[in-house]
């Protein structure tokens, strides 16, 4: 696919909406380097590395979504961890998040195994598709609102190339959660008047363009070290949202 290149900071908004299928998203979307800042965080954080991980060669690229091009349940997630997906090249992957969620999500028979350590390591999901608004690992996990922004149609176009087959998302996080919604408003989704408000349990419906579909929008705090340590959010509780939401997406599931 030809388009505006990879360093400009108008390459995401070209170039995603014409990618197709989902395959050939994630393929272009490793190729960003459309925000300076996370940019040279990724690539510093690969170089610098953790002591732990010092015999790793470290992704350090954009991290695609991870699951089925035809998912009925979306898991919304913040960024990719500077010693997690950053390095593993794989969303939720590598990082004491991604061993909380993917724990959740084996018990609940959508994922193949309940560790996820690498590419490559056999995990599968089933009919479960995880991604983020920010594809990049930002300093502090903090990506500002223009970084945010800029990444914003790699997200709106995998929900779009999603649509024919998504009946649920689960967004892990007040930031995922602000980011979500533009995105569906911007592809003509109806989103309740007032905008829903984030928290754990939260639960909006949004209806799809043309009059079609609606879907639920569950809130979840995110599977943060900090929130699992301080018990804001336990393994109980984050299996049970990602249940319901498995329950409403029409998927078989042990919740």
């Amino acid at each position: 696919m030809r388009g505006v290149p990879p360093g400009a900071p108008g390459f995401p908004a070209a170039s995603a909406p014409r990618a197709h299928p989902l395959r050939e998203l994630d393929t272009v979307l490793t190729t960003c380097r459309a925000c300076p800042r996370l940019v040279a965080w990724r690539e510093e954080t690969a170089r610098v590395r953790r002591r732990a991980f010092a015999g790793q060669d470290y992704w350090a690229r954009p991290v695609p979504g991870f699951g089925p091009p035809d998912a009925a349940l979306v898991i919304v997630g913040l960024a990719p961890a500077a010693h997690g997906g950053n390095r593993t090249g794989r969303m939720f992957t590598g990082d004491p998040s991604g061993d909380a969620l993917y724990a959740a999500l084996h018990s609940l028979g959508l994922a193949s195994r309940p560790t996820a350590t690498h590419r490559g390591d056999g995990l599968e999901l089933s009919g479960v598709r995880i991604t983020a608004p920010v594809h990049c690992a930002p300093p502090d996990n903090r990506p500002t609102t223009t970084e945010r922004d800029t990444c914003r149609p790699w997200l709106a176009r995998e929900l779009a190339l999603l649509r024919p087959t998504l009946r649920a998302i689960v967004v892990l996080g007040g930031f995922g959660w602000q980011a979500l919604l533009p995105v569906l408003a911007g592809d003509g989704w109806l989103l309740p008047r007032p905008r829903p408000a984030f928290g754990h349990g939260a639960e909006a419906w949004a209806a799809a363009p043309g009059g079609g579909h609606r879907i639920p929008l569950l809130g979840c705090y995110h599977p943060s070290r900090r929130n699992m340590s301080t018990r804001t959010l336990t393994p109980a509780m984050l299996r049970q949202v990602l249940a319901r939401g498995a329950r409403l997406a029409g998927l078989p599931s042990g919740g």
